[in-house]
């Protein structure tokens, strides 16, 4: 009927509902639109801040918690993608344009982490974690060199995509894992044992067993597409309780329990791209979709994005 309100949460299984899972908000919030293509959101706990990415715009933007205003954080971004934040609380970027990884320090500046593997540009990294030994690891495919869209139109030196870890002590690039269609968004599972990552390309998720020398296990499928869902997954965030919540592009935000199975979904009007949990309390669910940045408070808690049990550097008072 004319006004209804849109079903926000579906759910599949009972755990679903019982997990929590569907308190919180009934609606979702719009704290902004006007981007081409919303990425990367990830929340400053120092300045109650979210920074999100708007790549074809090649910029970054900055909501405020406190005053809900939104403010350009960086213009002539180098096309960044994917966000998040090291121990120390500084801003990890993926800067597909640029085709390199960088960090902004608390000055203000700009250190390159990653440009290049055995030599050759990388492809145009995607997104990053961040492991408790301070290692960063990264997704590297080609959608920024595919066409100028969301970067430059470039062929690939490498010639496969790819997911890389970043030494915390000598800052050497590895490769982690191969063997992708299109490696998107990657996270570590809470007690950092296993990893997981979203194939885009291949329309599966992938968790892998992380080994001491900091390589990944052949990773076997988490989470694919099938009869009820025809998703194509972005970027992954666990909560508190090990639920992996999955941004599925035009299939909404998924919720998988532990053992893999699809208990419920969030339907967004837009097609996501990228979650991050934030606020206070981390249970304020941020979600960039297309045009719009979303946020729903919800019953579950987000797990921190810097190791387990890791709180990020808050910064200097206020």
């Amino acid at each position: 009927m004319p006004g209804e309100r849109p079903v926000l949460y579906e759910s599949f299984d009972d755990r679903f509902r019982t997990g929590r899972c569907m308190n919180g908000d009934e609606g979702l919030e719009v704290l902004y639109t006007g981007c081409r293509w919303a990425e990367g959101p990830v929340y400053l706990p120092a300045w109650r801040q979210l920074i999100w990415s708007d790549i074809p715009n090649d910029r970054m933007l900055r909501w405020e918690e406190e005053t809900g205003s939104v403010s350009v954080f960086r213009h002539s971004a180098g096309h960044t993608n994917g966000n998040t934040l090291d121990l120390e609380g500084r801003l990890v970027t993926c800067e597909q344009g640029n085709r390199r990884v960088t960090r902004t320090e608390h000055d203000g500046t700009i250190t390159v982490l990653a440009d290049r593997w055995q030599g050759k540009r990388l492809n145009s990294p995607n997104d990053a974690t961040v492991k408790s030994d301070g290692s960063i690891w990264f997704s590297d495919p080609d959608f920024g060199i595919t066409s100028d869209y969301e970067g430059y139109r470039a062929q690939s030196e490498i010639g496969s995509n790819n997911v890389y870890r970043i030494d915390p002590a000598t800052g050497r690039v590895t490769l982690a894992a191969d063997g992708f269609g299109a490696p998107n968004g990657l996270v570590f599972s809470p007690d950092e044992r296993q990893l997981y990552v979203s194939d885009t390309g291949a329309g599966f998720i992938r968790v892998f067993d992380v080994r001491d020398d900091g390589t990944l296990s052949d990773g076997s499928v988490f989470a694919a597409a099938g009869a009820r869902t025809a998703a194509r997954f972005d970027n992954l965030r666990f909560d508190a309780d090990g639920r992996l919540w999955a941004a599925a592009m035009a299939d909404g935000v998924h919720c998988y329990d532990p053992d893999g199975t699809l208990i419920g979904r969030l339907n967004v009007p837009e097609t996501v791209a990228n979650i991050s949990w934030g606020s206070a309390k981390r249970n304020r669910l941020f979600i960039a979709a297309e045009t719009s940045l979303y946020s729903l408070v919800m019953g579950v808690t987000g797990t921190h994005p810097t190791g387990p049990g890791r709180r990020p550097w808050l910064g200097p008072a206020r």
